[in-house]
């Protein structure tokens, strides 16, 4: 069987992805680093990034549900519709079918959470909860604290006001925001009202999972750690 055949039916990831990994050199087969088009058998040991491809799929198979994080790129829309040239379940190429939790405007990249499990969907995203999301921003505009005091106390949008955040100057034209409601592009509009136009935006942080050194348009599977951190209340995912 194909390498990148074989780490799919794992579960582990998409055969692209395998495709990817395997071109890194992060697989290997016996022992040996493996290359596209390699093949395995019955009884070989393949391992990725030094890991044993089949413990991890032991760890997976403990749960009943798809749990990533993927960095979104620019130009890629959230949504399931497939119609929709450029939408994220065709980019993640999933073997099951995953949900994107929430959204990313398609202008903007980083952290965002997928899964198969959609009865979970509503409960991350349950504004009560008030699950922290937090962002790197660029603007056309030198920051200022006046701009940064209107952003914390909130701006008048769809009729309601924005929940009052944290705005924090990380650049001469950059700021880190972190919000707790998710309004159709929350942050553009709301720099708007301060006649500021982003130039940039990328979220890094959705509770407690970072997006930390994950490259663009890569996506890995959540831990159990992050799971429990996500809701803490539920008792299994």
């Amino acid at each position: 069987m194909r390498l990148n055949k074989h780490i799919a039916e794992t579960g582990y990831c998409s055969r692209r992805e395998a495709d990817r990994l395997i071109a890194e050199k992060r697989v290997s087969v016996n022992g040996r680093a493996a290359g596209i088009g390699t093949t395995v058998a019955d009884g070989d040991e393949v391992l990725v990034d030094g890991q044993p491809l089949l413990a991890r799929r032991a760890a997976s198979a403990t749960r009943k549900h798809v749990y990533i994080a993927l960095n979104k790129p620019v130009g890629i829309t959230c949504t399931t519709e497939r119609e929709v040239g450029g939408n994220i379940v065709d980019f993640v190429d999933h073997q099951q079918r995953i949900f994107p939790v929430g959204r990313l405007d398609k202008d903007s990249e980083g952290l965002i959470l997928l899964t198969s499990n959609g009865d979970i969907v509503n409960e991350i995203l349950r504004a009560e909860n008030r699950h922290e999301k937090e962002y790197l921003v660029a603007v056309n505009r030198p920051v200022t604290p006046e701009f940064l005091t209107g952003m914390a106390r909130g701006v008048r949008l769809h009729g309601q006001m924005t929940k009052p955040c944290r705005a924090t100057r990380i650049a001469k034209f950059g700021f880190r925001i972190v919000l707790t409601q998710g309004l159709n592009r929350q942050i553009r509009l709301m720099a708007a009202a301060f006649g500021y136009r982003v130039t940039q935006l990328r979220r890094v942080r959705i509770v407690n999972v970072k997006l930390g050194a994950l490259k663009v348009g890569q996506w890995r599977n959540l831990t159990d750690l992050e799971l429990r951190g996500l809701l803490p209340e539920r008792t299994s995912w």
